[in-house]
């Protein structure tokens, strides 16, 4: 009982002092402008704060719908992606999509391992023989050829990256321009030479780098990079300066790509 008296209490005194502050607030907001404007701003910062905690639960509630709709659309192109392989897929290994595509075929794969900081860097994907890789196969992504497949074992590739001083790619500036080798230049990661460009090429800042298609390993018209400057070279041909595409740091995802005539094509240039 006794502690009841005490709750008792102890309520009808905060009423009281709840009571007492309203009025007194009341009286100051009544006598005089700068009282006025203090009251005011300070009840403006409290509704100010309360909107942005409301501002806040609603953008909570509102990005739940917005991962709804991410988890349909996910779920849309997941299906999507099933009728695609049921529809064009092959599979090998550990259910390796394969498509082909004119003369090169093409697996996805991922990267497990990747120097960087050296002058022959290279890449280790996580498929191997049993998935289809086969040495001299190309690596490449939607803006950059990343290098070539050096050797297999059944799960792994070990890739020669194209940040490797022993690497070039035939490229070319502009969809019909000129072709060279590129390579890259040794310091940064999305730095490269184009050499062997001939002296009369008129050569633009911001030129669109590709792949050339003139070697059996890459396929033509992957964008690498733009041209940043030119140097001339013994008064004859100009080396380009290229900024690459890529960005190294978050590379994970590559395509491993396999031209299907290249043996009937080394044949020939044997002969």
């Amino acid at each position: 009982m006794s502690e009841k008296r005490n709750i008792l209490y102890y309520v009808s005194i905060a009423a009281v002092f709840i009571l007492l502050e309203t009025a007194a607030l009341g009286m100051l907001y009544n006598s005089g402008i700068i009282q006025n404007l203090w009251i005011s701003k300070a009840s403006h910062s409290f509704i100010a704060a309360v909107w942005g905690t409301g501002e806040s639960v609603g953008d909570y509630f509102s990005l739940k719908k917005t991962n709804e709709k991410l988890a349909e659309e996910n779920f849309r192109l997941a299906q999507q992606v099933r009728m695609y392989e049921r529809e064009y897929g092959i599979y090998g290994g550990k259910d390796t999509l394969i498509e082909t595509i004119g003369h090169f075929r093409y697996r996805p794969a991922a990267i497990v391992k990747m120097s960087k900081r050296r002058q022959h860097n290279y890449l280790i994907l996580d498929k191997g023989s049993d998935d289809g890789i086969e040495p001299n196969s190309g690596v490449i992504s939607s803006c950059g050829a990343l290098g070539i497949v050096d050797a297999v074992s059944r799960k792994y590739s070990y890739v020669l990256s194209f940040l490797n001083s022993e690497m070039n790619v035939s490229a070319r500036v502009g969809r019909e321009g000129a072709v060279g080798p590129l390579s890259w230049d040794g310091m940064t990661m999305d730095g490269a030479i184009l050499s062997e460009i001939p002296q009369h090429i008129a050569i633009e800042e911001g030129d669109t780098v590709f792949t050339s298609g003139s070697s059996a390993i890459f396929p033509p018209d992957i964008p690498l990079g733009v041209t940043v400057s030119k140097t001339l070279v013994n008064g004859a041909t100009y080396d380009i300066e290229v900024r690459l595409f890529e960005n190294y740091k978050k590379l994970r995802f590559v395509t491993v790509v396999e031209n299907v005539d290249r043996e009937e094509i080394e044949e020939l240039e044997r002969r």
